[in-house]
């Protein structure tokens, strides 16, 4: 089936403290993002790549590409107010046909192995997700109570999520709702059911200092191995 991607990247890093947004910081001398898109390309270089930002940001994105010699062929769509907007505003560039994934352009560190999970399980199942468990233990907070959970019943959602494009397009028809945290939650309030398969805990997304630190350490084992992590 034919593959899309979409990667959103409409961050402004308030939580990262620095003038750049996140998705433009560098990590080993180039951009998260073009580490990100790099990740699906090495998955499948015929996948179709479609690139999310803010207009305002497109043009410091094209100087980017420039110094940075960057020819992965990708599409340009605008961001949005919200992420749904932005996925919406994505979706404009794919067809029908095949399955798209949405990814957050701030997680360079997803697995190959955790990428085909997602796009071979979306084929037959039509929306799944990767996840991982929780390690902490859980509370869950009701006014100035608070209750143990068991963690053993609750998962980490990551990207990609990937889906059938005309289930993806079709929940996106809808308003959007402020429930709507994730492509899943949307296609979930159309009635579509969630399947969900491994994620890899290097997956992480980053959105602060810290998380910045452990890219960094990610980056530099990445090239010990010569290879991204896989997941474990």
């Amino acid at each position: 089936m034919h593959r899309n991607i979409i990667i959103v990247a409409g961050g402004k890093g308030l939580r990262m403290g620095a003038e750049l947004p996140k998705q433009f910081l560098p990590i080993g001398q180039k951009p998260v993002l073009m580490h990100t898109i790099e990740t699906f390309h090495r998955f499948n270089p015929e996948i179709n790549i479609i690139l999310v930002l803010p207009l305002s940001h497109q043009k410091y994105w094209e100087e980017l590409c420039d110094k940075h010699h960057f020819s992965i062929n990708h599409k340009l769509a605008n961001g949005g107010v919200t992420r749904f907007e932005s996925v919406k505003n994505g979706l404009e560039l794919v067809n029908d046909e095949g399955l798209t994934g949405v990814h957050d352009g701030v997680r360079p560190f997803v697995s190959r192995e955790t990428i085909t999970r997602c796009f071979n399980s979306a084929e037959e199942m039509g929306a799944v997700i990767p996840v991982v468990a929780p390690v902490e233990s859980l509370r869950e907070v009701a006014g100035e109570s608070s209750f143990a959970r068991e963690r053993q019943n609750y998962r980490m959602v990551q990207t990609p999520q990937v889906f059938h494009t005309s289930l993806l397009k079709k929940a996106y028809h809808c308003n959007f709702e402020e429930r709507f945290t994730d492509d899943a939650s949307v296609v979930e309030a159309l009635g579509g059911k969630i399947h969900l398969v491994e994620g890899n805990v290097e997956n992480i997304k980053i959105t602060s200092p810290f998380d910045m630190m452990i890219a960094e350490a990610l980056w530099n084992k990445s090239k010990e191995t010569q290879s991204f992590p896989e997941s474990r």
